[in-house]
């Protein structure tokens, strides 16, 4: 995975930097053909597949909801209300050719309408949301993705999103516009002035 740091000309974050943090929190990649195979399970009247959906899929729909809406809290109903539909149209499911993107796509959406009824938590401060983490036994580590949190915090959800979606989730542009509905001309405009701001930020001169 290419470092975020690195397309910020390699500013430090006070320390081992920004990339240090992000590659901490990356998610495992979990094998296309093994979210495949837990749909057609689902699909197939399985519900054992949906505990192993879970295990394979919670905590990058979490992380995806977390960047998205600034809150531990609605990240945590995000992954609850993915989950229930999932289960709700298990039956449909085998019709589905992204599974992974499919997932992320659900839970962008429904991270952006929570987001939305819930106006009130825009106006929080979002410098102790922990959008990278890391191991409490790690000092050096833990305040890496402490100080990378809260510059990200000051990114527009829509940049943090993308940003998150290309260096955690590992996913293309075109990939990232499936997921979001957007062209992928803006996913990557959106990428580019979020890593410009980051920029910024690290240098100071924001």
């Amino acid at each position: 995975m290419e470092a975020v740091a690195d397309e910020v000309a390699g500013q430090p974050v006070e320390g081992r930097g920004l990339s240090e943090a992000v590659s901490a929190a990356r998610h495992p990649e979990v094998p296309k053909v093994a979210w495949g195979a837990l749909f057609a399970r689902l699909a197939a009247g399985d519900s054992s597949a949906l505990g192993a959906l879970y295990e394979a899929a919670a905590r990058q729909i979490f992380g995806l909801a977390l960047w998205r809406t600034g809150s531990v809290e609605d990240a945590s109903d995000v992954v609850q209300e993915v989950f229930l539909r999932v289960a709700q149209r298990h039956r449909r499911l085998g019709k589905v050719e992204d599974p992974r993107s499919w997932l992320l796509g659900v839970a962008h959406h429904v991270a952006i309408d929570l987001t939305r009824r819930r106006k009130r938590r825009a106006a929080e401060p979002l410098d102790e949301v922990p959008f990278l983490a890391a191991p409490e036994s790690d000092d050096a580590r833990a305040l890496d993705a402490l100080r990378a949190s809260k510059l990200l915090a000051r990114l527009p959800p829509a940049q943090r999103n993308v940003i998150y979606l290309r260096h955690l989730a590992d996913c293309t542009f075109a990939a990232i516009g499936d997921i979001t509905g957007v062209p992928t001309f803006t996913v990557a405009s959106r990428y580019r002035l979020g890593i410009e701001r980051l920029r910024r930020l690290m240098e100071g001169t924001q």
